[in-house]
């Protein structure tokens, strides 16, 4: 009988529980410059509460990795 309360209570617990947006690493979003586009453009427009999450820093990165290597094409290096 306890196994049968248990399932329920956890199954309403998890859907209650606060979806955690995935990780992206610096390396994937250089690669898909749509996806970091799109997190840059979240982060700036909500600075306060995203400007320290896993995602506005890699994003940061990537773009900053990606200007990089613009500006060495540009110079022929």
């Amino acid at each position: 009988m306890k196994k049968l309360l248990l399932l329920p209570t956890m199954l309403g617990l998890a859907g209650c529980s606060e979806q955690t947006e995935r990780a992206y690493p610096v390396e994937e979003l250089v690669a898909d410059e749509a996806l970091l586009s799109g997190i840059i453009t979240n982060c700036r427009n909500n600075p306060g509460e995203l400007r320290d999450t896993v995602n506005c820093r890699n994003a940061e990165a990537a773009d900053g990795k990606l200007r990089l290597q613009r500006m060495r094409q540009t110079l022929g290096g």
